[in-house]
């Protein structure tokens, strides 16, 4: 049992990573936005696999924090779910989508901008997956300014293409 509580906590061994887990986290985020591309409507289906983890993420955090403490690296749930509200459109995304959110929601998980760090102070699982939730917020805002300035917004660059 400890073995599927850590598979899943280290969203399918990406968490344990010896350099950069967080990074190697958010991977498995990029993975559940890709195989959800196609289904139809994307966003429910987004927004339902963020609660799910969330829920899952939320049960486990005691277990994974009496193994290894406070908001263990291995941990990267909330890495996954931080991404996938980075990239909450209405539209499936692109690749282009998929990579920049990537590196946007990096960014501002890494840096913690007020008040991120602040719910790290949370106990529990919430402590754990709430920042990483506010992170993705401000990953989601900056995604939408793109979306609004950048050319393409309207079409190929930033909703999923199967020609691209």
């Amino acid at each position: 049992m400890n073995r599927l509580k850590l598979l899943i906590v280290t969203s399918g061994g990406l968490g344990l990573a010896p350099k950069a887990p967080g990074t190697f986290g958010t991977l498995g985020g990029v993975a559940i936005a890709w195989l959800l591309r196609d289904t139809d409507p994307f966003l429910a289906w987004l927004i339902a696999a963020c609660v799910v983890l969330y829920l899952i993420g939320r049960a486990l955090a005691p277990w994974a924090e009496a193994r290894s403490g406070k908001d263990p690296q291995f941990y990267v749930l909330d890495e996954v779910i931080g991404y996938l509200v980075t990239i909450a459109w209405v539209a499936p995304p692109s690749w282009v989508t998929l990579i920049v959110g990537f590196a946007v929601f990096r960014l501002f998980d890494i840096t913690k901008p007020p008040p991120v760090r602040r719910f790290e102070r949370i106990p529990g699982g919430d402590g754990i997956l709430l920042d990483d939730v506010i992170a993705g917020l401000y990953g989601l805002a900056v995604m939408a300014v793109l979306r609004t300035l950048l050319p393409g917004s309207e079409g190929n660059l930033w909703i999923w293409n199967p020609v691209l």
